[in-house]
């Protein structure tokens, strides 16, 4: 049987989950995190930082248990049960399927204010068509490519650091280190909360490591520890980041809160910075979508090939492209509900799924380590217990945080796979088929 080559270290990793998240993304939030917090976008990516780093850390100990492909879906079919299982899959599925018209959409909206006589509309469906163009003939960007394309973000983002810095402690005359981005007079906690469930955003795909496995030396080891240190660095990079942009703008006001980054560029670095930033974000947003859209369909698929999904349909791939059209086209229609979204819905709603298999992966924890495996002791009622459901509980009070068109969406969303689940099963006397996340 052929099986990959384990030649990834612990900091090729590492990098790969850095870049899979989108640095350059706490920019193309932030006006949305400002409106939101009050003006403490700090604030709410270390309240996320928190969250996520307790919920990394069950990912890791779920990953030293199973070393395999599939996530939190494996996790918990593995450790709770095939159905729990199943659920934890459609929360992934949600955010795979509705990840790229949130990216879109973001991209759609800076491009917009950049150009305000071209309609939203027209950059929204242009991104959609391209892509899925582009994932239907089966083109692949070579890795020196995305690693330029890495490069140009991290110096954007770098340069948009730097010349906040330089204009808060200069044009407004800002301590370089101050707490008032952190806290101010106006501070309210629930607020900073509702942010934080937003900058969730930023941290998805922290667990994409996952998929490295059989090529990552020591995987057991080598995985667990890439989880956390994704999460560690990409929580100091967004609380560093989006500090000194507050430090430079502390108002919450903005002409368009969704593209709120391009006029801080213009503020502190003029019309060349502004063509700049824009150039790394839509760089930046069309790549991650076009990988977003990539993996959704291929999720769709291994869903059909497995019977998870309808066979028919979403289990074939293209006999002229090797590529699963029918999954990808569905991809760039559900993309289109963007034409009717905003960027805080539309990243809300993804956040719905992503803390639903949050909150059932730290709930494997106890399971598999607690209750079926028996560990016992001081260290194990704090690394299997007390850890697991103070990530859970962190996961539940951000999700009741979310928009609350996004809480009606993923319930809803949540309810379709409840049904489907209930007429897959035979009424759930049966288990539902397993997914295989072998390479197709």
């Amino acid at each position: 049987m052929a099986q990959l080559k384990r030649t990834l270290s612990l900091g090729a990793v590492t990098l790969f989950g850095i870049a899979y998240m989108t640095p350059i993304i706490v920019l193309g939030t932030f006006g949305i995190l400002a409106d939101a917090t009050g003006g403490a976008v700090p604030s709410a990516y270390v309240a996320a930082s928190i969250a996520m780093l307790f919920t990394a850390l069950s990912y890791a100990k779920m990953a030293k248990a199973f070393p395999v492909a599939g996530s939190a879906y494996t996790y918990v079919r593995k450790s709770i049960s095939p159905k729990l299982g199943f659920l934890a899959g459609w929360g992934v599925l949600l955010d795979y399927l509705f990840l790229p018209m949130a990216i879109w959409l973001i991209g759609a909206a800076y491009l917009h204010s950049a150009f305000p006589n071209v309609p939203q509309p027209v950059w929204v469906l242009t991104f959609i068509v391209i892509t899925t163009l582009i994932n239907i003939i089966g083109l692949q960007v070579a890795k020196t490519v995305n690693g330029l394309l890495m490069l140009l973000q991290f110096l954007v983002l770098a340069a948009f650091v730097g010349l906040a810095a330089h204009y808060a402690t200069g044009e407004l005359n800002q301590p370089l280190f101050s707490l008032a981005p952190f806290y101010q007079d106006s501070f309210q906690l629930p607020l900073v909360m509702s942010g934080a469930a937003i900058a969730c955003y930023s941290f998805l795909g922290f667990d994409a490591v996952s998929t490295l496995t059989e090529e990552t030396h020591e995987p057991r080891k080598t995985i667990p520890r890439a989880i956390l240190l994704i999460t560690l660095l990409g929580g100091a990079l967004f609380i560093v980041a989006s500090y000194f942009v507050q430090l430079a703008h502390p108002s919450t006001e903005f002409a368009s809160a969704d593209s709120a980054a391009s006029e801080i560029a213009k503020t502190i670095g003029g019309d060349i910075f502004v063509s700049l930033f824009l150039i790394g974000l839509i760089v930046g947003q069309f790549t991650s979508g076009l990988s977003a859209q990539a993996s959704a369909s291929r999720l769709l698929f291994a869903m059909g090939r497995d019977g998870v999904l309808p066979k028919r349909v979403f289990g074939r791939l293209s006999e002229r492209f090797g590529t699963p059209v029918s999954s990808i086209i569905l991809c760039g229609i559900v993309a289109l509900l963007a034409l009717r979204m905003d960027v805080t819905t539309s990243t809300s709603f993804i956040n719905f799924g992503a803390f639903l298999a949050f909150s059932l992966v730290n709930l494997s924890v106890i399971f598999h380590y607690w209750i079926a495996q028996r560990e016992r002791g001081a260290k194990a009622l704090m690394a299997y217990v007390l850890f697991p459901l103070m990530g859970l509980i962190a996961d539940l009070w951000l999700m009741a945080s979310l928009d609350h068109l996004a809480i009606y969406l993923g319930l809803g969303w949540l309810a379709i796979g409840l049904v489907y689940l209930f007429f897959m099963t035979g009424g759930l006397r049966r288990q539902p088929p397993e997914m295989h996340f072998d390479e197709a």
